[in-house]
């Protein structure tokens, strides 16, 4: 459930579907690459903001294939690169992280006070569920252009989703974050020579090892568990205060289902958790139903956010 879909053909991008390349100044010396789908007269269409997870970009398969169905609805949609991928790595200085939810308050800041945007849904996949709840929980109801909010297989609790992912049936995943970061690594070493000690690289087994070495610091943060605890969603969950839909598979190999038991998801009025047996990692592929493809989560998703919408008109 976890690796078929990636292989499962999404079709090719619409032709009435502009992709206009953006950049966000975040800091002064940090920008963030996205792919914007602007409608006509775009200011009176809702606008749906995607965020991948670790090691995506805005060309991940399940990226791409929320992003048509955005389109086909009739509402703008902009996918967002974070910090280093989707070959920005020359775009900051930094490495990117679990915490860094402002980068994300930054963009809908600016498409709320340059483009009007003022019907806005911010979407994350893992690493990106996580940034999207954190910055949900963080804002409260001071962002009101921020209209809701949806994570697909969030790590909100990254310590354990680590830990999870480290176990030994889970090689697969574990070789293949791990290689790619420490390649991602190599290359920014190259744009920022001498700012990283890459003498330990090469010898680094771990995940935990490689946040505790390079992403933490990087970050300001002490060591890995420092990193883990600060940036976890799970400490806001009870301060958000916007439509919030969760939706996690009880059988993600390294995303553990019992970090969803916190309290603060069941007496949050504002969250709604969907939780099925079986979806995997960010999967969630299902037998072909009426009007729809094989990809339930985001199909649930548009499903929701459509209802949103039809609250707000009724208001």
């Amino acid at each position: 459930m976890t690796l078929f879909p990636r292989w499962w053909p999404r079709g090719i991008t619409p032709p009435t579907m502009p992709t206009h390349q953006r950049i966000f100044q975040i800091s002064q010396e940090t920008k963030l690459l996205t792919k914007c789908h602007w409608q006509p007269k775009p200011r009176n269409k809702p606008t749906v903001l995607l965020i991948h997870g670790l090691e995506g970009c805005t060309e991940s398969h399940y990226i791409i294939g929320l992003s048509h169905k955005i389109w086909g609805k009739g509402w703008n949609c902009i996918r967002i690169n974070q910090r280093n991928c989707g070959n920005s790595e020359h775009l900051t200085p930094t490495l990117y992280h679990n915490g860094l939810s402002q980068d994300y308050r930054q963009i809908i800041q600016e498409i709320t006070e340059q483009d009007g945007s003022q019907l806005n849904w911010l979407i994350g996949y893992s690493m990106g569920g996580n940034l999207t709840l954190k910055l949900a929980g963080e804002i409260g109801s001071a962002l009101p252009s921020l209209r809701g909010v949806a994570a697909v297989s969030p790590n909100i609790r990254p310590a354990s989703c680590v830990r999870a992912l480290q176990r030994s049936s889970n090689w697969i995943y574990h070789h293949h974050f791990l290689r790619s970061l420490k390649a991602k690594l190599a290359r920014k070493n190259q744009l920022y020579p001498g700012k990283w000690d890459l003498s330990q690289l090469a010898n680094i087994q771990t995940m935990w090892k490689f946040d505790d070495i390079f992403t933490a610091p990087d970050g300001g943060y002490q060591d890995a568990e420092d990193y883990y605890a600060k940036s976890a969603a799970e400490n806001v969950l009870s301060a958000i205060a916007i439509p919030t839909l969760i939706i996690t598979a009880q059988d993600d190999p390294f995303i553990p289902y019992e970090i969803f038991t916190n309290p603060a998801l069941a007496e949050n009025p504002f969250i709604t958790v969907l939780a099925p047996t079986h979806g995997g990692h960010c999967g969630f592929f299902q037998n072909q139903q009426p009007g729809e493809d094989p990809f339930w989560a985001e199909n649930r998703i548009l499903d929701w956010i459509q209802s949103q919408i039809a609250k707000l008109s009724k208001n």
